[in-house]
């Protein structure tokens, strides 16, 4: 069974997880009855494609090529009802509870309620068309009520708990006895215990909030649609390299405005216009549209969803047992508590902004020598960083990105999984896609040949596609019912040039592009036997480990030389080049520090306030102003626009995950080091059997000591950003224990 009680359906965020399938239950047939000779016999209505079981090769693989938008409401209705049928059939079952006829079954119930809900997501990040969204609006309560429909079962629960308390309880594998303490636990979380007035009560807020959740996305999704710049004329390109400028005109050909340039509302369109364009005016511009996204006082505004809903979580929490809503979500995190996720962030909140007065001296300083007369704002950070970079490191991102080809990459990051993992990678045409710029490749196991699992690729920026960069898991991988192998997306917002040239990217673009590929791998490494606790089925502020671990192989030379290669003339890039590029490692991370982690400070205290009634844009001003926010840096997610938060619980009160994790992943790195560096095959088989493989079978802060041998502490983060590393005794350990 889906990990139910978290999120709304269809709400992707970086990772999301679906299950297996098999065939939904057959009608019973009617009675026959002689037909009147004069009248011909009504035609057979055709099964519903979504709710057939996956067929083809590989174990199955998704019908994208069957899916239609009218579909999905009847399959979502037949799933759930089939559902229903699996689990009313465990609930009542008059058995004594034991592990395989509760626990067990439920793994095997709702496969086809799973599938459905995969594509449904899929269609929900990737093709939200106007038809799409109509459906959006009326399903997503109806999976709320759903989810607690099964949450609030009470003989289903009353099974669970059962098992879960027995003395035989012992007797069970660790695998198991880790997947009854899930099971238990996100019922009680969920609201299991709770009297019939408060389940009724949290009820409707789950449902009231899985609307606003989808009425907040599709408001941000229609301001980077909405909103674009379009430049008329050479003049308007000044600055720009010739990668963007063809970015930026294949955007406008898509929108039938051959001869002009279209920047549209999106970060990998907006970031390099203000790294480079030497138009302040129109920097101005292309910043506002883009902070302001969900703030524009229309009817897209967020600001009254996000107050309504953080006033309903703090009455979630306090029906649910818990001061806050963040103590809520935090309780199953590596974390534990909201005070620990605080102390990490305020510990790198004050070098980081250290650093930014740093960078910004610094760049001042170069305005004021080309006497431009200007005091350096949030749209001009970009631009001067970049002069700053090249003045200290004779280093120029143009001088980078010729040899940062898309497809390039991605081979390194199949290299790369075959130096750490054992996969190779081999595209395939015998499987359906759901969009023509979506391809997918085979992985095996190179010793034993043994096929892992599908990886879907979707790289390119288009209409009805959400921003940003996720990973998502189509089918987790399993074994308690015979081997199902994994199916993985990673999915990308990069700008499609013209037919047969390159697509250049930047190189923060490619620390996305690894990182994002680091979720896939963990799922493709998966090797449990339970699909609730598979690849990416883990605590939220473990989730990123793995994936900030991969961006460090992104630098290493055996990638660089081999295929970070010239666009055109297809040699290496220079190794006087890579020596710069490591030499401004740390550069401008004040910037980014704080960019993130204004981000994560703010979600936070909006979850500690409790259930106050909150004005966002208010209470994001004041916070920042508290916290002594540089005025020349805005929060990398501003609150109207925050989806990781307000469109869906995946990562409320949970942004400081990515923070938590680096913690690990500098630390992690530094086990790699420490050996015989960044390909140590033994320090990676030991990564792959205690952190990659493992799913949630273990606990995550056993898992890594079984990796590490310690606990991670916070010295090896500030390392890697070039801070201070505290003089402290025990702060080295004090983070994640």
């Amino acid at each position: 069974m889906r990990n139910l009680f978290i999120a709304g359906a269809g709400m992707a965020a970086l990772v999301t997880s679906g299950c297996a399938t098999t065939s939904p239950e057959p009608r019973p047939e009617a009675a026959a009855a002689a037909p009147a000779p004069e009248a011909p016999a009504a035609p057979v209505a055709p099964a519903n494609p979504l709710l057939a079981k996956w067929a083809g090769s590989h174990g199955g693989v998704p019908p994208f090529d069957q899916v239609k938008v009218a579909d999905f409401k009847p399959a979502i209705e037949g799933a759930m009802d089939a559902m229903r049928r699996e689990l009313a059939a465990i609930a009542n079952n008059p058995e004594a509870p034991t592990f395989e006829n509760t626990l067990a079954a439920m793994e095997d119930a709702g496969r086809a309620y799973a599938n459905v809900e995969t594509l449904y997501g899929i269609w929900g990040s990737s093709l939200s068309s106007p038809e799409f969204q109509v459906v959006e609006r009326e399903m997503a309560p109806r999976f709320a009520a759903f989810d607690d429909e099964i949450a609030q079962n009470e003989a289903l629960f009353r099974r669970i708990e059962a098992v879960y308390n027995s003395p035989d309880k012992a007797k069970l594998t660790a695998e198991q006895q880790r997947l009854a303490w899930v099971h238990y636990t996100r019922f009680v979380r969920s609201g299991a215990k709770l009297d019939a007035a408060a389940k009724q009560r949290l009820a409707a807020i789950n449902q009231r909030l899985a609307s606003l959740y989808t009425s907040f996305g599709q408001n941000v999704l229609g301001d980077e649609e909405g909103y674009t710049v379009v430049l008329e004329s050479e003049a308007d390109l000044a600055g720009l390299p010739d990668s963007v400028r063809a970015g930026a005109a294949a955007a406008a050909e898509a929108r039938s405005l051959k001869g002009k340039w279209v920047i549209t509302n999106t970060r990998s369109s907006m970031e390099p216009f203000l790294t480079y364009s030497s138009r302040r005016d129109l920097r101005e511009k292309v910043w506002r549209n883009y902070v302001n996204r969900g703030d524009n006082g229309d009817a897209r505004d967020n600001n009254v969803i996000i107050s309504e809903v953080l006033k309903l979580r703090a009455e979630r929490a306090k029906l649910l047992g818990y001061p806050t809503h963040a103590h809520w979500r935090l309780e199953n995190a590596m974390a534990r508590k909201p005070e620990r996720a605080m102390e990490l962030m305020e510990a790198v909140w004050k070098p980081a902004v250290a650093r930014v007065r740093e960078e910004v001296a610094d760049m001042q300083k170069v305005a004021d020598k080309e006497r431009a007369k200007l005091k350096i704002e949030p749209w001009d950070y970009r631009y001067y960083a970049e002069k700053v970079r090249k003045a200290k490191y004779d280093l120029d991102q143009n001088e980078v990105k010729p040899y940062l080809q898309l497809e390039k990459l991605r081979e390194g990051m199949f290299w790369v999984a075959g130096e750490l993992f054992g996969f190779t990678f081999t595209q395939v045409s015998d499987v359906p896609v759901f969009h023509p710029d979506v391809r997918v490749w085979e992985v095996k196991d190179r010793d034993s040949g043994r096929h892992v699992g599908l990886w879907y690729f979707d790289p390119y920026a288009r209409p009805g596609k959400r921003s940003g960069a996720w990973m998502n898991a189509y089918r987790p991988q399993e074994r308690f019912r015979g081997e199902v192998t994994t199916i993985v997306s990673n999915n990308s917002n990069f700008v499609k040039g013209a037919a047969g040239e390159a697509v250049l990217i930047s190189w923060e673009d490619a620390t996305t592009l690894f990182h994002e590929f680091g979720h896939a791998l963990h799922g493709l490494s998966s090797s449990v036997t339970y699909p609730s606790l598979a690849g990416t089925s883990v605590a939220r502020d473990y989730v990123e480990f793995p994936s900030q671990l991969l961006e460090h192989w992104l630098s290493t030379p055996e990638v660089l030389n081999t295929f970070a290669l010239h666009f055109q003339t297809g040699k290496p890039i220079p190794q006087a080049l890579v020596t710069r590029i490591e030499k401004a490692a740390t550069f401008n991370n004040g910037f980014a520090t704080v960019e993130y982690l204004s981000s994560a400070l703010v979600d936070m205290k909006l979850h500690l306030a409790g259930d106050v009634t909150i004005d966002a844009d208010a209470f994001e001003r004041d916070t920042l102003k508290a916290l002594g926010m540089p005025k020349e840096i805005v929060m990398r997610h501003r609150t109207p626009q925050f989806g990781h938060v307000f469109a869906g619980d995946g990562y409320s009160a949970g942004y400081y995950s990515y923070l938590w994790s680096d913690t690990l992943t500098a630390d992690a790195f530094e086990t790699f080091t420490e050996g015989k560096g960044a390909y140590d095959k033994s320090v990676a088989e030991r990564l792959r059997k205690s952190v990659f493989s493992v799913g949630n079978t273990v606990d995550p802060a056993d898992g890594y000591r079984s990796f590490r041998g310690r606990d991670a502490g916070i010295d090896a983060l500030m390392r890697k950003r070039g801070f201070p590393v505290p003089t402290t005794a025990g702060a080295q350990s004090k983070s994640t224990r």
